[in-house]
């Protein structure tokens, strides 16, 4: 059943979600299934495998409030088979509680007291709308607690009231006039002054159908309302939705028809509304939730497969003016072999010193790239470094330091090197940042990293959860050398968890480097399931067996070994053979449980066993006419790299400390209802000043062509 409801939501095959269900139920990874078990799934990525795997997870909690809601409304002994059948058949969470909204358990409500004082047959025969004579008939309910035949009308009233709110076709009604005609409303909150909620000025009176507005928008308004500054509210036109009630509840011209018409306006005003009301504005921040999130996990995942340098000899400097610029060297490892301090900007300008310790430094240490830090200082220092005449051929990068101050100060960071301040540490980060932007920012809270939208502002947990995800498809991806990777890297490999990262990192420090992937199964706590999901992602140099470098799995050695031997060649000699496609008869090797699919990655695996999937790295510099927010000038035409993506625009870095806006109408020519339509983070671009507020440090750019 379950299968059957993923495979409608999703318009996948009920094959295929079965499939995927069996192998997360037999503790296979995402990334893994993704990657090893094409066959089975009939190639679904990791998007798709992803997906089900959320619903499969949202219908098994659906199921277990079904069973929650039967055994309550059995408890009551209420529960008729028709009301049973309708439960079971529904796959829907907001109609499910619809059904059980009469069985739940209430406060004492108005309707409740009206029940309690013997009102409901009264409000039965009202709702009727038979009896003509409906006084008359309410004379007979007096007791000592209902005095007039008003106080019984009333009471019945109210019993009718709390029906209407229960009702699904009521509340299905109200549902669809919100969800095609609902208003959100903002203003400016009482008690507030202008001034004081600046900040949220566009929307002090503001209107906008709720199912068009962007999710930025929404964001924007509800930060207001939580912070205090704005008053909001959904809403539909009062007359449309008692219009709809009544052609549910009217039934004639009687004088009951009037009652239960007063029923229905105080069941919407009172209830039906502010419940509704509710659920669209959940329904509603679930949605720009959403959006937002989608859009932070896809800057981090362009963030995290940045191009790398590669394991390089470097020189890292994090600037400074006053405290002077913190200068670190790494091998090609990323381990720190020297730090210092240089002060070549005012109020020390001690230039010549600096240059000739730089000079120094990158003689003795073989340095064969210098990273920068984009921060204060940053345009200066690279200007400065630039004049300096290298014996060899340095290759010079400013590197985007958001988070590198978090890292320094957080206890990974602590860990790794104990013995040095936070200064040391952010420089190392800037310098392991340019080498390998993964292997470093997965040591950073994702929120950190200077990309996302409203990130403080949704539903932190699946934020969470979902640039989790975002990370592990990144490192799962790339993959890692099991001899080199740190235990936070580790720590996303399919298979791997904290524990057994630190089993591995600590293997590694007692016996050596790893020499063949089997060597893992030694790790204690490695069991054969685990080292089967980790295993084709884990990369060891050196290996007597060159498929360890590589991404194909240990199952499938044996098949490559059987083209070898069919080939009457070495199996290092498959290795690096970009003719190996067109030497292998794949259909020869397809078996039940070994497909095309399959054999396709092996062969292409082979081709380029070491590939990285990221893209090569290139030099970028800034116009070095420019250097703060006061050079820029309307019309200007400058170098500058993307630096963040919303659903309003792109934010772009042109060397001023303060990063420009490119607002969506103004990314290209053509419409486009997504900015990354047509950029990428890290993106090279030209961009043309079109406006400067110094005062509040604003900067407008343009990508069309002017």
């Amino acid at each position: 059943m379950i299968a059957k409801q993923i495979s409608l939501l999703l318009n996948i095959s009920e094959t295929q979600v079965r499939s995927v269900i069996k192998l997360l139920d037999e503790g296979a990874t995402i990334p893994f299934i993704a990657r090893y078990r094409k066959e089975l799934t009939g190639s679904l990525d990791e998007v798709a495998i992803g997906n089900i795997h959320r619903e499969n997870e949202k219908l098994k909690e659906l199921l277990k409030r079904k069973a929650s809601i039967l055994a309550t409304i059995q408890e009551q002994g209420k529960l008729t088979d028709e009301l049973r059948d309708k439960i079971e058949q529904c796959f829907n969470s907001t109609e499910l509680e619809d059904l059980y909204l009469p069985f739940k358990p209430k406060r004492r409500t108005k309707a409740q007291i009206a029940i309690e004082r013997g009102l409901e047959p009264l409000a039965k025969i009202i709702m009727s709308q038979s009896d003509r004579d409906v006084r008359t008939v309410a004379g007979r309910y007096l007791t000592n607690n209902v005095h007039t035949e008003d106080d019984a009308i009333a009471g019945a009233q109210d019993i009718i009231a709390e029906w209407i709110n229960e009702s699904s076709a009521a509340r299905g009604s109200i549902r669809r006039l919100f969800a095609n005609n609902a208003f959100i409303i903002s203003k400016l909150a009482k008690g507030k002054s202008k001034e004081e909620a600046q900040n949220f000025k566009d929307y002090f009176d503001y209107s906008a159908p709720l199912k068009r507005i962007r999710s930025h928008t929404l964001l924007a308004i509800r930060r207001g309302e939580r912070e205090g500054f704005l008053k909001v509210e959904i809403s539909i036109d009062t007359n449309e939705a008692l219009n709809a009630l009544d052609r549910i509840f009217i039934k004639n011209n009687t004088e009951a028809a009037d009652i239960v018409s007063l029923a229905v306006e105080d069941s919407y005003k009172r209830l039906l509304k502010p419940s509704i009301e509710t659920e669209f504005d959940n329904l509603s921040r679930e949605k720009a939730d959403k959006e937002a999130i989608a859009m932070f996990a896809e800057n981090l995942r362009q963030l995290l497969l940045a191009p790398p340098l590669g394991q390089k000899r470097v020189l890292a400097i994090d600037p400074g003016f006053r405290t002077g610029c913190k200068v670190v060297i790494l091998d090609a490892q990323g381990n720190l072999l020297h730090n210092d301090t240089i002060y070549p900007h005012p109020p020390i300008n001690k230039m010549t010193e600096a240059t000739r310790k730089i000079s120094t430094l990158t003689e003795i240490y073989k340095v064969e790239a210098i990273a920068i830090g984009n921060g204060t200082a940053g345009r200066q220092t690279e200007d400065f470094i630039k004049k300096i005449r290298f014996a060899n051929d340095i290759q010079v990068f400013v590197v985007n330091e958001s988070g590198a101050s978090i890292y320094s100060a957080s206890k990974i960071a602590r860990d790794e090197f104990p013995d040095y301040d936070v200064t040391v540490r952010g420089s190392v980060s800037l310098g392991r940042r340019l080498m390998d932007p993964l292997a470093e920012l997965v040591k950073i809270d994702p929120k950190s990293i200077g990309v996302g939208q409203y990130q403080h502002d949704v539903n932190q947990k699946e934020l969470r959860e979902a640039l989790d995800r975002v990370v592990s498809s990144c490192v799962n991806l790339v993959g890692v050398n099991v001899n080199t990777a740190s235990k936070y890297l580790l720590t996303y490999i399919s298979g791997i968890g904290a524990t057994l990262a630190q089993n591995i990192v600590d293997y590694r420090a007692k016996n050596g480097a790893f020499a063949s992937r089997k060597e893992l199964l030694k790790v204690p706590k490695m069991g054969v399931k685990s080292f089967e999901q980790c295993a084709g992602f884990m990369r060891v140099e050196n290996s007597d067996n060159p498929l360890d470098n590589s991404a194909v799995h240990p199952e499938s050695y044996h098949i490559v070994s059987l083209m070898a031997k069919d080939l009457g060649i070495a199996l290092k000699d498959m290795v690096g053979d970009k003719d190996i496609r067109q030497k292998i008869e794949l259909k020869k090797y397809v078996t039940d449980t070994v497909g095309m699919p399959t054999l396709l990655d092996i062969v292409s695996e082979l081709e380029k066993p070491t590939r990285d999937p990221r893209t090569s790295i290139s030099l970028f510099e800034f116009d070095q006419n420019v250097h703060s927010i006061d050079d820029l000038k309307v019309g200007m035409r400058l170098p500058g790299i993307v630096t963040n993506i919303t659903k309003f625009g792109a934010f772009v870095d042109i060397g001023v400390h303060h990063s420009g806006l490119v607002h969506i109408s103004q990314l290209t020519d053509r419409f486009i209802s997504d900015p990354t339509e047509v950029v990428k983070l890290n993106q090279q671009v030209m961009a043309t000043v079109i406006e400067v507020d110094t005062q509040r440090k604003r900067i407008a750019l343009s990508l069309r062509q002017m």
